[in-house]
Parts: structure tokens; sequence; C-alpha cells
């Protein structure tokens, strides 16, 4: 078995590959540039990531924290013709009418209030940089697909859960900050990501093609690869809250 790179500690600051958002070879970044600018990748060049590259992401994020180490996810990093077959059956099934099929929970009447303004608002941005209109109906529904086809990435990571604590809200908690320590390794290589719902919506599919063990839950998974520059809309930035309308600060002096 070949043996896995091991991540480099040196304080907060991250060591990161390609170019790419600024972001210069071998330059180190702390860790506040490497939050602020990271983007949702929607647009990507078609160059493969290499199985060591992917090995070094993969051993940055498994560092996310967990409920007493419990480490309940799993990662399946899936590229070439099992991730083709995957955009095709998504496709063709979304195309086709069928209906959602997610193995996670969903809102029965999807976002509301405050958090549909927040979804319609990042659609608004990205389709005012891509030139759709309202009404146009062929490219706003070719912007949908292309989230089932992984928006056209080199890889696809699928994050999973152990199927024992499928219910266990904690262990989702787990998974979510595993999958946000993948984006940001990733990102630290010069690599693009963008968390992607759709790409899974149709998962018995995933689950076919990505060899998914059946003692796991597919959460979610992450398009990933080099980022394309002149894609316009990898280059919105999505706004944020303010601190005043999201934290409660308790015991703090002026």
């Amino acid at each position: 078995m070949t043996e896995r790179a091991k991540p480099r500690h040196r304080s907060n600051l991250v060591e990161v590959g390609e170019v790419s958002h600024g972001f210069a070879m071998n330059t180190p970044v702390d860790f506040e540039t490497l939050v602020g600018q990271r983007r949702s990748t929607r647009g990507y060049k078609p160059d493969p990531i290499s199985l060591d590259l992917m090995n070094e992401i993969i051993e940055l994020a498994k560092r996310a924290p967990s409920s007493m180490n419990t480490q309940p996810w799993n990662f399946h990093a899936i590229t070439g013709d099992p991730l083709e077959r995957i955009r095709e059956g998504n496709t063709e099934r979304m195309l086709a009418g069928a209906k959602v099929d997610r193995e996670i929970k969903m809102s029965d009447h999807g976002y509301q209030g405050i958090h549909r303004e927040r979804q319609v608002g990042i659609a608004i941005q990205l389709f005012e940089a891509m030139g759709i209109e309202r009404d146009d109906k062929e490219r706003r529904q070719d912007w949908v697909m292309r989230g089932f086809r992984q928006f056209d990435a080199p890889v696809s990571v699928v994050v999973t859960l152990d199927a024992e604590l499928a219910d266990d809200t904690v262990a989702h908690f787990d998974c979510g900050a595993a999958t946000y320590g993948l984006v940001l390794a990733a990102t630290s290589k010069g690599l693009g990501c963008v968390i992607n719902g759709q790409g899974i919506m149709q998962s018995s599919v995933v689950r076919e093609f990505g060899n998914i063990p059946e003692d796991e839950v597919i959460m979610t998974c992450v398009a990933m690869g080099w980022p394309n520059d002149e894609f316009v809309a990898n280059h919105v930035v999505s706004t944020r809250a303010a601190n005043e309308d999201v934290v409660n600060f308790v015991g703090f002096e002026d």
C-alpha cells in the first residue's frame, strides 16, 4: 500500500498548490485568507486530479473534529467512467421527471422566509453574472442540469455516514465539519469546489456507479477540480448575514 503524505504543521499557515483564486504555488496562506477567498466553483478545466493529491486533501479533511473522535464519515472520490455514468443517470432520470431519490431527510415544503430569500439571492447573483435572463427558459434549464452533472468537474467526492448513525444528529454535524474541511483542504491546494446537493438527487445512481456500500448513507457530494477562471460565475461572492443578525454575545464588555 502506498504511504500517504502527512500534512506538515506550520502554525496557522497552509501550503497552497497550483495558481488559483489568487493563490501562488507553494505560497503560505493564512487561515483567514483561505476562508475569505474560498468560492463555490461551478466551472472547471478538464484536467484530472492525481490520486496522490486526492490522498493529501482527504488526509487534511480527516482532521475535522468529531464527537468523542467517532469519525462517522467516509469519502468516495469518483472520476473517469464511473463519474460519467453517474452524470448520465442523474440527467436521464431528472429529465424524465423522476422523483427526487435522496437518502437524507429534506423539508417537505422547501426553504421558507429568510432562508428562501438567501437561496433566491444567490441564484439572482449567478444568473446576472452569466447573463441569463428571467424568461430564458433554455439557459435556466441548462444551468439546473449542470448541477445534476456535478458541474462537469473531473472529480466528485461523495460524503457518506455510517448507517448505524443515520439518526444521530451529532454524527450529521460531524459530517458537515468534515465536508467543510474537505473544501478548505482542496482550496489550499489550488483546486475549486462546490458542495453539490443536486449531484445526489438520484442517490441510487450514485450508489450503483460509485460502488457505495449498503451500510453507508449518502449525505452529499463535492464537485472538485481546477477552476476555469474564464467561467464568470466562479467569481461570484455570496453575501453573509451581519453578526448582529445571527450572533448573541453574552457576558462580553463593550
